[in-house]
């Protein structure tokens, strides 16, 4: 168990990194009169980086995934509203005139050696595997966008959400699986590092996995997490993906885990906003102990 000592600690710090936060939670970008002009993402994992670091006037587009909402699969959707989004095609990305385009490395070599030939300016992020990755990665599109407050501001924000997690958090860790559509188990890099910050303990690292990569339903039983969590809401029409989710066999593992629904959109594409889940975990896995221990007494 944690000393109150340390419990006190980590709540003082929790308490000035989220002082911090408030004071940069709505952006200033007032100051930011150089840099590109016009810039494209190409990539819904740049689309939420550029949207965050530089204003409105500055993006030419983002891509179209940034607005998808069937299904959603970003933390911006409702938030783009006004901003063009656009295809990853190289006649698409030409017409908008841009001075800066941005995607992620490994993805559409085509459309990069297109841009290229046509004198624009490409820039590719590299993939985040860890939250030290985020960090860098947050400064060094903040250095290329002109917007090396904006990231330091993304970085507090990261960095206050983990504390105010690990002041919450259970101690030992709760035994728990993200279990998502499909049969996929959300496992490894940020997000084990992020569930760790929130208390829980992935047990999907120690199961076997199909071929293909997903986890059948006798293996989640067999493992009997104490918090299993499952990916967004309860859907009253879910896709052929989310029916694994709703498997009546999942029912006989009430008697022992607590399942919960929560919305995992912000670990598709690892970002400061990642963390924004850091804490529903860190809550959910209180739950879960607290269940725990309530059924091992006598």
């Amino acid at each position: 168990m944690r000393t109150a000592h340390r419990s006190h600690a980590l709540a003082l710090c929790a308490s000035l990194l989220l002082a911090t936060v408030s004071r940069a939670a709505t952006p200033d970008f007032a100051h930011m009169s150089s840099g590109p002009r016009r810039i494209v993402s190409t990539f819904l994992c740049t689309d939420e980086y550029v949207f965050r670091l530089v204003p409105r006037d500055r993006i030419a587009a983002l891509s179209y995934l940034a607005g998808d909402t069937h299904p959603v699969v970003s933390t911006i959707a409702d938030k783009v509203k006004g901003i063009p989004l656009v295809r990853a095609s190289a006649e698409s990305v030409l017409a908008l005139k841009p001075d800066l385009v941005i995607t992620y490395q490994a993805t559409n070599a085509r459309l990069r050696q297109q841009l290229t030939d046509a004198g624009v300016n490409v820039f590719e992020v590299p993939w985040a595997s860890s939250l030290a990755d985020i960090r860098r990665i947050t400064r060094l599109l903040g250095s290329r966008l002109n917007a090396r407050e904006r990231a330091d501001a993304l970085i507090a924000e990261m960095n206050a959400r983990l504390v105010a997690a690990h002041v919450q958090a259970p101690d030992p860790p709760v035994r728990a699986l993200i279990y998502e559509p499909n049969g996929y188990a959300t496992t490894g890099g940020v997000t084990d590092e992020i569930l760790a910050a929130g208390g829980l303990r992935d047990v999907a690292a120690g199961m076997k996995p199909t071929a293909s990569g997903t986890l059948p339903v006798e293996a989640v039983l067999a493992a009997a997490p104490e918090l299993l969590i499952l990916n967004g809401e309860n859907e009253s029409r879910p896709a052929r993906a989310d029916l694994v989710l709703r498997h009546p066999a999942l029912k006989a593992l009430q008697a022992r885990s607590l399942i919960a629904h929560a919305s995992l959109t912000p670990l598709l594409c690892p970002g400061p906003w990642s963390t924004d889940v850091a804490g529903e975990f860190a809550s959910l896995g209180q739950k879960a102990r607290a269940r725990t221990e309530s059924r091992a007494r006598p």
